[in-house]
């Protein structure tokens, strides 16, 4: 079977980071993805709201790097968690794992300086070993 997403949207909330027993890194953090279409005459917006996890060295980096309003493309699998509430209720959510997580730019105003003189805020792109391009 295939499952592989790739999205493009901004950080929603600020990540949060957590370790797992064995000590491995593990960073969660939403995302919302924009899709503008026309109907009739009329142009419409639609949100998309997801969450990511992310795993290992790469969630470090997520962590220390990005805060809400970071844009990101990210490149992953969906999965389905699923769990019973202490009540007995069954809950399920969807998410994607991302394997690979790209910082990308932010455009500037009239001048396309930021406070530093350079054209980009934040961190420096992330690489990974899956590049899709």
């Amino acid at each position: 079977m295939f499952n592989k997403v790739i999205l493009i949207g901004n950080l929603t909330r600020d990540p949060e980071m957590r370790y797992t027993p064995q000590g491995t890194s593990v960073c969660n953090f939403g995302i919302a993805v924009n899709r503008k279409y026309k109907q009739g005459e009329e142009m419409k917006e639609e949100v998309t709201f997801i969450n990511v996890v992310v795993f290992g060295k790469q969630a470090d980096t997520c962590g220390q790097y990005l805060n809400k309003g970071s844009a990101v493309l990210i490149e992953g699998r969906l999965q389905e968690r699923r769990w019973e509430t202490e009540d007995g209720q069954k809950r399920s959510k969807h998410e994607v794992v991302a394997q690979s997580v790209r910082f990308m730019s932010k455009k500037q105003g009239a001048a396309g300086m930021d406070a530093m003189g350079g054209g980009v805020l934040g961190a420096p792109d992330e690489t990974t070993d899956i590049e899709p391009f």
